[in-house]
C-alpha cells in the first residue's frame, strides 16, 4: 500500500478488513447473490425466511451463508441507527496527515484511533491526507472536546481538517444489487 508516494504499509497484522481484502475473490453464483441481496436489506432474517425468498431449502442456505462468512464475504451483521435520535447529532469527516510515515509510528496512530469510540469509520486514503475518520458527537462542544482533548493529544499528527456533515442522503446501501 502506498501512502503519499511512500511504500510504507501501515496495516497491522490480524486487522480483520486487511485479512479479508488480501484473499482471492470468492466466486458467487446467482443463489449466493440472491442470499446476499436479501440479508443486506434484512440482517435479522432467519435462514427459513431467506430460503423461502431465494427458493432453496434451509440446509443449503445455511451452508452458503456459513461459507460466505468463513471466506470473508460477509464480515458482520449490523444495525443502522439514526444518529440524531441517540444524541449523536453531529457528524464530521476528519482528514489527517501524519508527520512521520513509517510502520511503527503509523501503527501506533492506527491503534490509538481505533480505541476512540467517537470514530465510527476509519480509512487509509490517498491524496493530500493519509487518513479519513468519520466522527460522531452530541454537538459542536462535544466535537471540540474530542478534537482538542483526544485527537489533539495523539502523537505524530501533522494536520487535521474537519468537514461537518449537514445531512445524510444515502447510507448503508447494498453492494450486491
Amino acid at each position: 500500500m502506498y501512502i503519499l508516494g511512500t511504500n510504507v504499509d501501515y496495516r497491522m497484522q490480524k486487522e480483520p478488513l486487511t485479512e479479508q481484502t488480501e484473499r482471492a475473490v470468492l466466486p458467487l453464483d446467482e443463489k449466493d447473490k440472491a442470499i446476499l441481496r436479501y440479508i443486506q436489506s434484512n440482517a435479522k432474517a432467519t435462514v427459513r425466511e431467506i430460503a423461502t425468498n431465494v427458493h432453496l431449502s434451509t440446509t443449503p442456505v445455511h451452508e452458503r451463508i456459513k461459507r460466505m462468512e468463513d471466506e470473508g464475504v460477509i464480515l458482520q451483521y449490523a444495525t443502522l441507527l439514526n444518529h440524531s435520535r441517540i444524541n449523536k447529532g453531529l457528524m464530521a469527516i476528519c482528514y489527517i496527515s501524519l508527520k512521520e510515515h513509517n510502520k511503527k509510528s503509523g501503527g501506533k496512530f492506527i491503534k490509538t484511533i481505533q480505541e476512540m469510540p467517537e470514530v465510527i469509520e476509519f480509512y487509509i486514503i490517498s491524496g493530500a491526507f493519509d487518513f479519513m475518520l468519520k466522527v460522531v458527537a452530541e454537538n459542536m462542544d462535544d466535537y471540540y472536546n474530542f478534537h482538542v482533548n483526544k485527537l489533539g493529544q495523539v502523537d505524530n499528527i501533522a494536520q487535521v481538517q474537519s468537514t461537518f456533515i449537514m445531512g445524510v442522503i444515502k447510507t448503508g446501501q447494498p453492494l450486491i444489487s
